[in-house]
């Protein structure tokens, strides 16, 4: 694979096991590079190695006063010199070109990962660790194979040194080839420290980019609150941390790199000494002393890349299992091994849909409102009935495992979770673009990308919806206004004016609207809307509740919210309660025969509640009382 041939058709099936699993599926994906590197890794290094000999013939000659032995070895100089500068070039151009594929072929994956499990990733992993792994994470997986071939050649190249000191000058030989393993593995013992403190700086500056993030996400609104300073000041705190994590880091590393200088030296001088000591006595020709010093001098560069695999592999290994922990990742608990026959075929058009963890049930063609008494509930669930969520339990457990600290929960390690039914057929076995193309989920949060009005509308559709239906629907003709007023001059439609990053030149009732149009356009079989109305005025959310009936009629649609008018809007009602499906009907039916229901929907309208979101336990009693 070269650079010219890249993104890869197909990035492959990682091992994502372990960390060194990972790199060793990296590895064993790039022999042809790795072989191409390592061959003209050996004929740099070979004529690094050769240089001492060559020096120390030429001494010899000069002494001798032979001519035609000091023209040959000139020539011999000449050659390699000639195979040290090629092999230079050519190690570094495929050294280079085998990190770039190396971490080309992990971003891949990790964007087909994303785009495959959705809103769930995030739930799954912090952001902070997302942008490290996707980023800074790459780049070290990349050195690593990278410094492989590097690394076998040098180590060549070392042994062929000593090995040939043996043959040459067996008297200094001696002294080289034992002192050289100490120089190799000295730095062993002080690794395992240095690793656990670069671990230490990472995980603080994830966090730190995490809260950065946060914090200008929500900028807007510490503005409002006057809040810019407090998080400013943990920022801040947040930064020095991570400084002085790395400091301590650097001091070790420090530390490690002093090591690799003190003992050539030593083993230098060392040389030196007893090699005077072998020439006063006659046992050494002064030209076999020139070549050992030669010789010991030359490998301080070979040896110097052992020290780069330690980093290297100290590095990559952390952040190649952070890689792997999220490669390994599925859409559901149960996706793996329902996905081992193979993808099932789509179901016929009009088929319900059907939870079978909480006995949600949507049936087709209709407007279906879902009331949840906790938002958090409601958001997992909205990515279970689009086949996203990767938590077993009910919709609840991974939240409760995070809090508990019981990572294999939250992993759903365990039992095979149910998967969310479309016309009998579970979605998790669908190929993704086939299970996209049915089922599309609008959580409370959608992001808005930064491009022209037509080009947020231009997505994957089935043509049935316009654009200028979608928008009417969702009631966007203030915001095209505001779209047109903002843009530069010369700009009259509304459809080619820009709409900033993540919309942030919008209010979130603005964005909100522009998100459910987007949403409309496509017209998928089964539209999942999460609280779509949560930040707009009563009266635009009633037209939006008309116009999205309106719209979607004779097609599947399901609304989590807990706003009157949306659920009196509604073909069917549904109240789930501590994770199951409880009560069904119309909204003014379930008002005046569930009390749990009436408990949640009247908050907002200054009935039973009290503005605050009740929990199970409380909604439990008020059923009791009642």
């Amino acid at each position: 694979m070269q650079i010219s041939d890249l993104p890869y058709p197909d990035p492959g099936v990682p091992d994502a096991r372990s960390g060194p699993r990972f790199l060793w599926w990296l590895a064993r994906g790039q022999l042809g590079g790795q072989a191409r590197s390592l061959a003209w890794g050996l004929v740099h290094f070979c004529g690094v190695a050769g240089l001492p000999y060559a020096v120390g013939l030429g001494v010899e000659a000069a002494v001798d006063r032979d001519g035609g032995r000091l023209l040959l070895v000139g020539g011999l100089l000449l050659l390699v010199g000639a195979a040290i500068a090629t092999g230079d070039a050519m190690l570094h151009r495929t050294a280079v070109t085998n990190w770039i594929t190396a971490a080309a072929r992990v971003q891949q994956l990790l964007a087909r990962k994303t785009a495959e499990l959705g809103s769930a990733l995030t739930r799954r992993v912090a952001a902070g660790e997302v942008v490290a792994v996707s980023t800074a994470d790459v780049e070290k997986v990349g050195w690593f194979i990278e410094a492989v071939s590097r690394f076998l050649a040098a180590a060549f190249s070392v042994v062929a040194i000593c090995v040939g000191l043996l043959f040459y000058a067996p008297a200094i030989g001696v002294v080289v080839a034992a002192g050289v393993p100490v120089l190799a593995l000295s730095v062993l013992p002080l690794l395992p420290r240095a690793t656990r403190r670069a671990d230490v700086q990472r995980e603080k500056a994830g966090r730190a980019t995490e809260l950065a993030s946060d914090t200008v996400a929500g900028l807007r609104v510490l503005r409002g609150i006057g809040g810019e300073e407090l998080f400013l000041d943990r920022y801040r705190d947040a930064s020095q941390e991570v400084r002085a994590a790395a400091v301590r880091s650097a001091r070790m590393w420090a530390l490690i790199a002093a090591v690799q200088v003190v003992l050539p030296g030593a083993l230098m001088i060392t040389v030196v000494w007893y090699g005077s000591v072998l020439v006063l006595d006659g046992r050494l020709a002064v030209g076999e002393l020139v070549a050992a010093f030669s010789a010991v001098a030359t490998m301080l560069y070979p040896l110097r890349h052992f020290e780069e695999i330690a980093m290297a592999y100290s590095f990559s290994r952390p952040s190649a299992q952070r890689a792997a922990r999220v490669l390994s990742l599925t859409r559901t608990d149960g996706a793996a091994d329902r996905a081992a026959d193979g993808p099932a075929e789509p179901p016929a058009p009009g088929g319900d849909l059907y939870d079978p963890v909480t006995g949600l049930l949507a049936p087709a063609g209709r407007l279906t409102a879902v009331v949840c008494g906790d938002p958090d509930l409601a958001g997992r669930l909205a990515d279970r009935l689009g086949g996203h969520a990767v938590t077993a339990g009910h919709p609840g457990k991974a939240e409760d495992a995070e809090d508990t600290g019981n990572s294999e929960d939250a992993d759903g390690a365990g039992s095979a979770v149910p998967s969310v039914l479309l016309g009998g057929v579970a979605l998790d076995g669908l190929a993704l673009d086939a299970a996209r193309g049915l089922v599309l989920v609008q959580d409370k949060d959608p992001v808005l990308l930064s491009g022209t009005l037509r080009e947020l509308l231009d997505v994957p559709a089935s043509g049935a919806v316009t654009a200028p239906a979608a928008l009417a629907a969702a009631q966007c003709g203030d915001v095209l206004d505001a779209l047109v007023q903002a843009a530069p001059d010369g700009v009259e439609d509304a459809m080619d004016a820009r709409i900033t990053e993540r919309g942030r030149s919008l209010s979130g009732g603005q964005r909100q609207r522009l998100a459910l149009a987007r949403s409309l356009v496509t017209d998928p079989e089964v539209l999942v809307l999460d609280e779509p109305t949560s930040a707009v005025d009563a009266h635009t959310e009633a037209r939006i509740a008309d116009g999205v009936a309106e719209l979607r009629a004779g097609r599947t649609t399901v609304v989590l919210a807990s706003s009157p008018l949306l659920l009196d809007r509604a073909d069917r009602v549904v109240l789930v309660h501590g994770g199951r499906a409880v009560a069904a009907g119309t909204h003014r039916e379930l008002l005046g025969a569930e009390p749990r229901y009436r408990a949640v929907v009247t908050r907002e309208t200054g009935g039973e509640g009290d503005g605050e979101t009740r929990s199970d336990e409380e909604l439990t009693e008020i059923e009791e009382s009642a």
